[in-house]
């Protein structure tokens, strides 16, 4: 089972982004100052700590996000979309004038 999936016009920008920056990864901290935004980063651009924990990939890119948060989200997938506005984040995608969100949907049992 896919924890995270990405959808066709957040997968657009992710391309445009790996023409640009090369290999890129995501990380979901829910801390107060990002919120629970997904932010893409150049890969080794942003340095994990002890308590991430790669809930998957997107687009060939790894998908980290904080341990705690994990635990709120273990029964959900992420899915990963895109929106039209500026983020106040260090985002890769923020100069495009969009934003990644995350939307996220209980597992059926």
């Amino acid at each position: 089972m896919d924890r995270v999936s990405i959808t066709p016009a957040a997968s657009e920008i992710v391309r445009q982004l790996k023409e640009t920056h090369g290999a890129l990864m995501f990380h979901m901290s829910g801390g107060c100052c990002d919120g629970s935004a997904p932010m893409c980063f150049a890969e080794g651009e942003f340095m994990l700590g002890s308590c991430d924990v790669q809930m998957g990939e997107i687009d060939d890119c790894p998908f980290y996000i904080a341990a705690d948060t994990f635990t709120y989200y273990k029964n959900s997938r992420i899915v990963i979309d895109v929106t039209q506005g500026r983020g106040a984040s260090f985002s890769l995608e923020i100069p495009l004038g969009v934003r990644f969100l995350m939307r996220s949907e209980l597992f059926e049992t």
